[in-house]
């Protein structure tokens, strides 16, 4: 009878650990994607099983307490999924690495109030292409100026203060509060059209670090062979024929070569760039009728 009484303890006592573990959330997901590099869309499929709620990290520093979410990844690098399932007191946690290639040929377009450019950004200089798309896909660019526009050398644009700045305002000194490191690369070079990043001088920036979302774009002026063979022993550079060709016959700044970073190239629209510089300007170089940025977004 004892014996019997011990067995029906232990077998309750099991039963009960049983019931216990079963009740206990399994976290499970499925994470499906087209695209192997960023920006990436991904859809997660929670397959997870005796759970009330639910907590995903996605590995970039965001989050979603939705069911099944979609989320997108705006740049390369490797990530780590997790998803906690939650009942009451006790949860389950399954994590997964997803990893997105830097996109190859990425062409961004950028509607203004004068007309599209279409730009392409240059894989070897990664983390300026990673910052542009972030902040494009992140609609940043949307709504703000053209603030600084000189005929003949460039038009700059990227400043958040911009936005909805009051006529006369001073411009050019916003940003998103972070600056990217300087990768100057041979055979980028201020030809018309490039896509280069603005930066505070050397006196406090020695180390040439770009701001976070300030760039600007290069109309230029063409050279003569003198101008360029003084340029050469200046900054310790040899152009290549092409180089010297397209900026004798279309122009360029090359006296900025080495000093701002160059990461994009304008594919489409070189004659917006010519409209958007000739336009009124006031003391400040800030055009008298604002030049808008209506969107900027990746389209391959």
């Amino acid at each position: 009878m004892r014996r019997t009484a011990t067995n029906m303890k232990y077998t309750f006592y099991f039963f009960v650990l049983f019931l216990y573990a079963c009740s206990k959330p399994m976290a499970s997901f499925v994470a499906e994607t087209k695209d192997g590099s960023a920006p990436a869309k991904v859809r997660f499929d929670n397959r997870s099983k005796k759970a009330e709620s639910f907590v995903w990290d996605f590995g970039d520093g965001t989050s979603s307490t939705e069911l099944s979410p979609d989320h997108k990844y705006l740049t390369s690098g490797k990530f780590t999924v997790k998803l906690t399932a939650i009942k009451g007191k006790k949860q389950n946690t399954m994590e997964q690495e997803l990893i997105f290639d830097a996109p190859h040929d990425c062409l961004v377009e950028m509607e203004t109030t004068m007309g599209s450019l279409t730009i392409k950004l240059h894989d070897s200089t990664p983390q300026h292409r990673d910052n542009f798309i972030k902040l494009a896909e992140t609609a940043y660019f949307d709504d703000m100026l053209f603030h600084r526009v000189i005929n003949g050398f460039m038009i700059q644009g990227g400043d958040p203060d911009s936005k909805n700045a009051r006529k006369g305002q001073r411009l050019g000194s916003g940003g998103p509060g972070y600056t990217i490191p300087a990768e100057f690369v041979d055979g980028l070079i201020h030809i018309k059209g490039a896509l280069s990043a603005a930066r505070q001088g050397d006196q406090v920036n020695p180390e040439k670090k770009s701001s976070g979302s300030q760039f600007y774009i290069v109309q230029g002026k063409p050279l003569t062979a003198g101008q360029l063979e003084q340029m050469e022993i200046q900054k310790k550079y040899r152009y290549t024929q092409e180089q010297k060709d397209i900026l004798t016959q279309q122009g360029g700044t090359p006296f900025l070569d080495r000093d701002y970073t160059v990461f994009g190239q304008v594919v489409k629209g070189l004659d917006i760039i010519d409209k958007i510089a000739m336009v009124q300007t006031d003391g400040a170089d800030r055009p008298v009728e604002d030049v808008k940025i209506i969107k900027v977004r990746v389209i391959k």
